[in-house]
């Protein structure tokens, strides 16, 4: 095991069958963080996993183990290698659709072929263990029924009070489990409570009745748990299992977790890019929907990167590997999900602490409602009883508990579908509070790169003024002179021959064209050469205050013309900004530019705009906006890194690289300035669908807890209530997980 702090702490990870919801990963959580030597218990009911940190001098991992199977949820180690446990973690967020297993069945020889979600998963709901339960409870029920039909009322009696008995049982074994945990308040023991004293009292069918509906509430939980957790299993599947491998001229198929760092593979046209890479050879369109929920093909060759489970749609590549299966972009963002949604926002810790008050408090009530009618007034025993027991369901806090982690995890999920991935409850509620938005200027209000803007002729045409400035700059690296090659090849303008080419640092380049010496240069190299004159200065001038760079291209002693570049706004830049100020968000820019290119893009998107700051600078401007409210940073997440991490919420540009994804708070994988306002509104939507549910389960206990006390209500309908409720919170909650697809609906 790797050490983890100290030399007896070491990091344990499993894969947990059975969790249907929040509730089932505080139950873990709470018997866990009991042990003695056991820290940073992390539950992902997403994922299906268990993390922890354990010093196993004081804690072996089979007492880990024990506690989470006495609470009724299986367990299996993620992996057997004692030694590499980081790595297991890693490789079991990117496992593949066919090396899953049912619990149970890993062998040491196959450390990796583990189950990532339930092993349950996939089947239908009659298939599963809580489907069983309620097939048989709902059987006997239906045979007791038919025995007091058919028998008599004595024989129904007990076919009743078997039939409770039998379903009671498992749910039973649950709560003494718990009880052992030191968890005493528990649904399981409220309903062993319940289903026992109504037994004591002779109310032998709403007994049976009460046992069924809880079972039938659980199996629900499952199905919107399965369908919570379908988007990230999805996204798993989406990844090939095997590759074609060039070796010695010839390509060879193999399991893409075979693949190293520099191998080369074939992709066909069609196949999914099992690897992240670089093409070296080849042009296509790539479909990098799976990772940035884009869904237009983005053309690309030699030298672009390409992400695994991208589609190759076109023609074939050659692609060189640049990271391992266990390390490409699904497989970290699948893992930044789960981490995330492991995490617990504050508002989920608050609900947790309630609740921790709420149930002694509840007990109490029941306590005293079966105990003071009958003593002080002379009421009867067994009415009050029964209303006690009524009383006792209804206040189980179910539905209040999943009610925050539900709509987290949707969230979650919903954003991930969309490229819009946020790390936890935390940062979406940060998000929500947002109020200020600092973006920066290059590569993410523009697209960070200049591009040809104008072409001024002054002694020859457009077409020769490029044509002369493409052949002495063809083998040029900078990026005015690859924006001038771009501009030629979309205008079909050929690179002639050029001889003599000659750098000249902070002039520009010459070279020899058709007998004759040809140049591009700065305004500084054309005044040293004398070629400026009064009227070409002012031209410069009006260029340059629009935010502009101008190159000039020269023949001998002739002005030929002016190419003028700039870094131009993103497309979606201008319309975000605007639904940034109708959501009563102020946005500013920071940029390390001149104030005379900041204030063109400014003027041009409709914004404030703090010009020529150096990183600390950045960190300043933060802290002064901060003041005025929460403040959102948005960057590209590397000499941004600094401003990322002062501000309330840092939000990294860029489409899967590794600061995008793991130093800021959240990252926009598809790199629409548009994506920050979707992101924002689907923080907002959350919040708003958080407190729909609190409000839902709170609302509904309020006035079933009235109904039990006072009669109206009784047993099955307190089960059927709070049932009911949790349903009703777990479905409101999976509402977001439309959102994505209703946000690119209306756009």
């Amino acid at each position: 095991m790797n050490d983890i702090g100290t030399d007896s702490t070491t990091e344990l990870c499993w894969s947990v069958g059975g969790m249907d919801c929040a509730g089932c990963a505080a139950k873990i959580r709470n018997a866990l963080e009991r042990l003695p030597g056991v820290s940073d218990v992390r539950v992902s009911v997403i994922s299906e996993t268990l993390n922890l940190q354990l010093e196993e001098s004081r804690t072996s991992r089979d007492r880990v183990e024990a506690s989470v199977r006495k609470l009724g949820y299986s367990l299996v180690p993620a992996v057997t290698d004692r030694a590499e446990p980081a790595a297991a973690c890693r490789q079991r967020a990117c496992c593949h659709a066919d090396t899953r297993q049912t619990p149970g069945t890993a062998s040491p020889a196959e450390p990796h072929k583990h189950r990532h979600a339930s092993a349950e998963g996939g089947r239908h709901w009659y298939r599963t263990a809580k489907g069983r339960f309620v097939l048989g409870t709902g059987l006997l029920l239906a045979l007791a029924w038919t025995t007091k039909l058919a028998v008599s009322e004595t024989a129904a009696f007990w076919a009743f009070s078997l039939a409770s008995l039998i379903g009671v049982a498992p749910i039973a074994r649950r709560a003494f489990a718990a009880l052992r945990a030191g968890m005493p308040f528990t649904i399981e023991t409220l309903m062993t409570i319940a289903t026992g004293g109504a037994l004591v009292i002779g109310a032998v069918e709403e007994a049976s009745l009460v046992v069924f509906l809880f079972a039938v509430g659980e199996a629900l939980e499952g199905v919107a748990a399965d369908r919570a957790r379908a988007g990230i299993q999805a996204l798993a599947k989406l990844m090939p299992t095997s590759a074609l491998l060039e070796i010695d001229g010839t390509t060879q198929k193999v399991d893409v977790s075979r693949l190293k760092v520099q191998q080369v593979v074939l992709v066909r046209p069609g196949d999914r890019i099992p690897v992240d890479g670089e093409i070296i050879e080849g042009t296509s369109g790539i479909d990098e929907s799976p990772v940035t929920g884009e869904s237009v093909p983005v053309t690309k060759g030699p030298g672009d990167q390409v992400f695994a489970a991208s589609i190759n749609t076109e023609s074939a590549l050659r692609v060189r590997v640049t990271r391992e299966a266990r390390d490409n972009t699904i497989a970290r963002i699948i893992r930044l999900v789960e981490e995330a949604e492991a995490s617990r926002s504050p508002t989920e810790r608050f609900i947790d602490r309630f609740s921790r008050y709420y149930m002694p408090f509840i007990v109490g009530i029941a306590v005293l409602v079966a105990l003071v009618p009958p003593l002080l007034f002379g009421q009867p025993w067994e009415t009050w009883s029964y209303r006690a027991l009524a009383l006792l369901l209804i206040g189980c806090p179910c539905a209040l508990v999943i009610s925050v982690p539900a709509s987290i995890a949707s969230a979650l999920c919903a954003g991930t579908k969309r490229g819009l991935l946020m790390k936890g409850g935390v940062v979406i509620e940060a998000i929500a509070k947002i109020r200020h938005i600092a973006f920066d200027k290059t590569g993410t209000l523009t697209q960070g790169r200049p591009t040809v803007t104008d072409i001024v002729p002054l002694g020859a045409s457009d077409t020769e003024v490029l044509r002369l400035a493409v052949a002495v700059e063809a083998s040029s690296t900078h990026p005015l002179a690859e924006a001038v090659l771009a501009q030629a090849r979309s205008a079909g303008i050929p690179v002639v021959a050029a001889a003599n080419t000659r750098a000249l640092p902070g002039r520009g380049m010459t070279a020899e064209i058709d007998g004759h010496e040809v140049g591009v240069g700065s305004t500084r190299f054309v005044t040293e050469r004398g070629l400026m004159t009064e009227a070409v200065q002012n031209a410069v001038a009006t260029l340059e205050n629009a935010g502009k760079t101008v190159v000039m291209v020269f023949r001998g002693n002739s002005l030929l013309g002016l190419i003028a570049l700039r870094d131009e706004p993103r497309q979606d830049a201008g319309e975000a900004i605007r639904q940034l100020k109708r959501l009563g968000v102020r946005p500013v820019m920071l940029t390390g530019d001149n104030a005379r290119t900041a204030q063109a893009i400014a003027d041009t998107l409709g914004l404030d705009f703090r010009a020529g700051l150096l990183p600390d600078d950045k960190v300043g401007a933060i802290r002064e906006i901060a003041a005025q409210g929460p403040v959102m940073m948005v960057g590209d997440g590397i000499n941004d890194a600094p401003a990322l991490a002062t501000a309330h919420v840092g939000i990294a540009m860029g489409s899967g690289t590794d600061v995008a994804l793991e130093t800021a708070d959240g990252a926009l994988l598809r790199n629409y300035v548009n994506d920050v306002v979707a992101k924002i509104r689907l923080a907002r939507a959350t919040m708003v669908n958080i407190r729909q549910n609190v409000a839902l389960a709170l609302g509904l206990k309020a006035v079933f807890l009235v109904t039990s006390i006072l009669g109206i209500t009784g047993l099955w309908i307190a089960v059927l209530a709070d049932t009911g409720a949790t349903v009703l919170v777990t479905l409101n909650a999976l509402r977001l997980l439309r959102f994505g697809h209703c946000r690119q609906a209306a756009e």
